[in-house]
């Protein structure tokens, strides 16, 4: 994955949530304990994290630092983070050789951290959706993908069903609901 497909799912994210900005974020975001704003907040630091990561290749660790966002920034300002750190990550991945690696539970190449900061950003936003009580669904071509890379012993099924299913998420006809996942973002 590259860092277009970082773009297009924090656009999609935008898109989605920014005209419901001025509704009650305070409440669940899905089944999640956090609240809407916290869920933003935590796509927005995963994000700028895996820029980080990219960019500083660290082997056996996240660096250390964090992503704060003043407790008084409302749902447009804490979108706005998530696009600027959706930009960060966008940078990092597409200007880093294909070759570079840095940690991620092992060594992750950059189409990874693209892969992992697309899941954070649908699957987020789909908490955050039901959580504001609208209806949206996962693209099906960044859920497709995200399986490929994430998730490439998935079912078979409509992607954006799998990849809810496959995190947690969602039902699958047949198939019990997951209650543990780990995706695979390590390459060898």
């Amino acid at each position: 994955m590259t860092g277009g497909d970082v773009t297009r799912a924090v656009a999609e994210m935008t898109a989605v949530l920014g005209p419901h900005a001025d509704r009650d974020w305070a409440v669940p975001a899905g089944d999640l304990e956090w609240s809407c704003w916290t869920t933003a907040a935590h796509v927005a630091h995963d994000l700028m994290a895996y820029a980080g990561q990219v960019v500083g290749r660290p082997d056996s660790g996240y660096l250390p630092y964090d992503l704060v966002i003043s407790p008084a920034a409302d749902a447009t300002e804490v979108l706005r983070v998530v696009a600027a750190c959706g930009s960060l990550l966008r940078a990092a991945v597409d200007t880093a050789a294909p070759s570079a690696r840095a940690w991620h539970f092992g060594p992750c190449d950059p189409g990874g951290f693209a892969a992992m900061g697309v899941a954070e950003t649908v699957l987020h936003t789909h908490d955050i959706t039901r959580g504001l009580g609208i209806p949206w669904t996962p693209p099906e071509d960044l859920s497709a993908a995200v399986l490929r890379r994430l998730f490439p012993d998935g079912p078979d099924g409509p992607a954006p069903q799998v990849l809810l299913w496959s995190t947690g998420r969602g039902e699958l006809p047949g198939r019990p609901r997951r209650t543990s996942w780990t995706w695979r973002a390590a390459v060898d």
